[in-house]
């Protein structure tokens, strides 16, 4: 370990509270009362309950989503034996990882014992505890005791993931890799360097998974495991081979199709690579240095598949992709063990993930232009989002299949939501309206097809059935981009504004936007050469209905387009003037921001009419508005300044008062004020939200609204869609010139709403003007 990063490892566990973990109260504990029902004389009810019947403990306490983390510090990652205690920063990480990928909870517990028969005597009498048990850390060969003996004796699911993990996660791997070098597990032949507990499981895992016990080689430090060899453990027996002719690891190695080395590193030479059979899979997962080098592999032959345990080289081998999920599977369905069957449900989830295309947030979390699946991409990557509900619905299925469920699951969609509400991977507004969107898909103008994030996402929306989108632009270079960043645009249009062919149609807006335009100084000529440009090309589409919505913004300033959008599409004739809002989901729930993008410093009739937009749209939104309107200043109590945001804020919510006063509005207040509503219903009684959750926020300015947004998003807060624009006549969608791919997508979903929304306004506008008529 350098200097450098010893420092920094040392400052990042010690800054702030010492250590990487914490508990937190999960019910309310503000008064008196409520400690009263948490502790005596309360909480004797559950505990009465959980006397007459166990499994009430799954519903009264935490035991049903908590795992103990336990080491005796025998094995510490590549320390060795250091100690319970000096592992304990290990077994915390651990503890992090199960929380932050899979919301587990943990206790890591370190006990200062070696003799594995009083260790498993502790292990069996904190049990009742815990939902299930990681063991952690602990050598071999006391390590098998511990975990056969802890698996039959209790009725919780229990694994050691140096074992288990390791193998299901080489084993996703492994089968893939087999795939890509056109081989069968059932004819190849392995070398697995290494007989500790982690090569004793993996290479059992990879038995039962097809391997031949005859086409199995494994090494230790004193070369082949041979059945003639005297004094072997039971362990190393098991594995021993009949072959006579091989004594080292250089010889097993000529003519081997896999090599898997879980042992130390550098021990492998490119030689010893060359020698093996065609198209060669080697797993080098020593940690931190692999058993040969990625430099040293790569040089030794093109046609090597390779894998190590590192994050800064291709198909990491991380038991982070496995454990969370696996537990998470298993505590869902209060599994009594994690079998063999629960383990091959793993690796065939996380093998066929890999399979499938990789969202861009993983592309953009390695800075890669994109995954596919290859001999450079055959395990999924640890921050995949998708790992939580894939692996973990899989081994759920597969510990209901084998009997081992006390809890089974029925309704597998809404155990897949709960999971993707968990770990705010999804959230439950988007997915509403990406179903809605689906359900009647919209033509949507990608202004700026040239832009990389804006091409990303209309093909994003092609694939997830949400849009037929129209790119503008250059047709050759979108291809080459297309081509370039393997991109599949089959069923997506590209319209050049510029070509001959849409000559006629350029005439045609010309015409028309010149005689809408011509009392404002626009004439026919400069129309036609406006029609050159993207942004008004694609308004007039959308305008006289040859696309549905646009999206733009991604070369744009928000100052031009904004007022084109008014002058080509215009605002509606209830308003006065449009604006735009975030919706930002959180774990504190549901929230929108207005106004985000339009209006610089409005006054207090525009915001009335931001107000009166973003009720709406909230409505729209399938919310119900609860709305305050902000300011530095709580109820007047600005009473020095004429002027200012505090007064503009007061003179609005007397209006809305006024002109609506069955809107569930008030203010001026401050944030803090608006979010806390029990202090804002003590200290302002009077105030018309008392009792109620604000979930609307009107800001002052166009800077205010704008800062809190993006503050909020980059510090993580939640999901959003946004800017979603608000009261023009057809929806025109602005992003932001930074925006990635994923926000441009969601606001794709929110354009396509819109244009669902504005057809049904045009039928029913179709329907009264025709019974007018009659």
């Amino acid at each position: 370990m350098s200097k450098d990063l010893k420092e920094k490892a040392l400052e990042y566990h010690a800054m702030g509270k010492p250590g990487k973990i914490e508990i937190v109260p999960t019910k309310p504990h503000s008064t008196q009362t409520d400690l009263g029902l948490a502790y005596t004389p309360g909480v004797a009810a559950p505990c009465l309950e959980i006397e007459k019947d166990n499994n009430l403990a799954y519903e009264y306490t935490g035991k049903g989503n908590l795992v103990a983390v336990i080491s005796n510090g025998t094995a510490v990652l590549g320390l060795g034996d250091i100690g319970a205690l000096a592992g304990k920063p290990v077994m915390e990480g651990k503890a992090l990882l199960f929380k932050i990928y899979a919301g587990i909870d943990v206790f890591d517990i370190e006990i200062n014992e070696k003799d594995p028969k009083k260790f498993i005597e502790i292990v069996k009498g904190i049990a009742p505890t815990f939902g299930g048990i990681n063991l952690e850390d602990i050598k071999a060969p006391e390590c098998f005791e511990i975990e056969d003996t802890l698996k039959a004796e209790l009725d919780i699911p229990v694994m050691h993931d140096d074992q288990h993990g390791t193998a299901i996660i080489s084993s996703a791997g492994l089968l893939n890799a087999i795939e890509v070098a056109g081989k069968s597990i059932r004819d190849v032949k392995m070398v697995v360097n290494g007989a500790g507990a982690a090569a004793c499981a993996c290479t059992r895992l990879y038995l039962s998974l097809g391997l031949k016990k005859e086409n199995l080689v494994m090494c230790d430090s004193k070369g082949v495991i041979r059945k003639d060899r005297k004094g072997l453990t039971e362990a190393k027996a098991f594995f021993a081979t009949d072959r006579t002719d091989i004594e080292t690891l250089e010889d097993a190695m000529k003519g081997a199709d896999v090599f898997v080395g879980l042992s130390k590193g550098n021990i492998l030479t490119r030689e010893m690579v060359r020698s093996m059979a065609d198209q060669p899979i080697v797993f080098a997962l020593a940690n931190p240095t692999p058993e040969i080098s990625y430099e040293e592999a790569m040089a030794s032959r093109g046609d090597l598949i390779f894998a190590t345990g590192r994050s800064d080289y291709p198909n990491q081998v991380n038991n982070v992709i496995g454990f969370p999920y696996i537990f998470r599977g298993a505590l869902d369905v209060r599994a009594t063990c994690i079998n063999e069957h629960m383990k091959h449900a793993a690796v065939r989830a996380i093998a066929t993930l890999a399979h499938k295309p990789v969202p861009d947030v993983v592309n953009i979390a390695y800075n890669a232009q994109r995954f596919t699946f290859g001999k450079e991409y055959l395990i999924p990557k640890p921050l995949d989002p998708r790992l939580l509900t894939e692996v973990s619905i899989a081994v759920a299925k597969a510990a209901i299949e084998s009997g081992v469920a006390r809890k089974p699951i029925t309704d597998w969609d809404a155990y897949y939501d709960k999971l993707r509400d968990m770990m705010g991977y999804d959230n439950k507004l988007i997915r509403q309206f990406s179903d809605t969107a689906r359900s009647n898909p919209k033509r949507v103008v990608f202004a700026e097809g040239g832009n990389l994030n804006m091409l990303k996402a209309a093909v994003q929306a092609k694939v997830e059935g949400i849009a037929h989108p129209i790119l503008l632009g250059n047709a050759e270079r979108i291809q080459m981009m297309a081509q370039k960043e393997q991109l599949d645009l089959t069923g997506i249009k590209i319209v050049n504004p510029r070509s001959p062919e849409e000559f006629e149609r350029r005439r045609k807006y010309a015409e028309i936007y010149a005689e809408e335009n011509g009392r404002n100084g626009v004439t026919f000529e400069e129309a036609r050469d406006d029609m050159f440009e993207p942004n008004h090309y694609g308004m007039m589409m959308v305008k006289l209905g040859d696309a549905d919505a646009l999206i733009t913004g991604g070369y744009s300033k928000y100052s031009e387009t904004i007022e084109l959008a008014k002058e080509i599409i215009g605002i509606r004739e209830e308003y006065k003037h449009f604006g735009a809002m975030h919706i930002l989901s959180t774990r504190k729930g549901t929230f929108f921001l207005a106004d985000t993008l339009v209006n610089r410093d409005p006054d207090a009739e525009t915001l009335v009419d931001i107000a009166k937009l973003t009720h709406d749209a909230v409505r729209f939104f399938a919310h119900e508005p609860v709305m305050a309107m902000l300011s530095y200043a709580n109820f007047g109590s600005d009473k020095e300044s004429a002027r200012g945001t505090a007064n503009k804020a007061r003179d609005a919510v007397k209006m809305i008062h006024e002109q609506f006063p069955d809107y569930v509005l008030d203010g001026e207040m401050q944030v803090n004020v608006a979010l806390d509503k029990e202090l804002r219903d003590t200290k302002y009684p009077f105030n018309k939200l008392k009792g109620q959750t604000v979930n609307t926020l009107i800001f002052p300015c166009l800077s205010s609204a704008n800062t809190t947004c993006k503050m909020l998003l980059e510090m993580g807060v939640g999901e959003s869609i946004g800017p979603v624009q608000m009261g023009l006549n057809k929806p025109v969608h602005f992003t932001d010139s930074d925006a990635s791919v994923h926000d441009i997508f969601n606001l794709t979903v929110a354009a396509v709403i819109d244009a669902i929304v504005q057809e049904k306004k045009d039928e029913e506008k179709s329907r009264k003007k025709f019974d007018k008529m009659w």
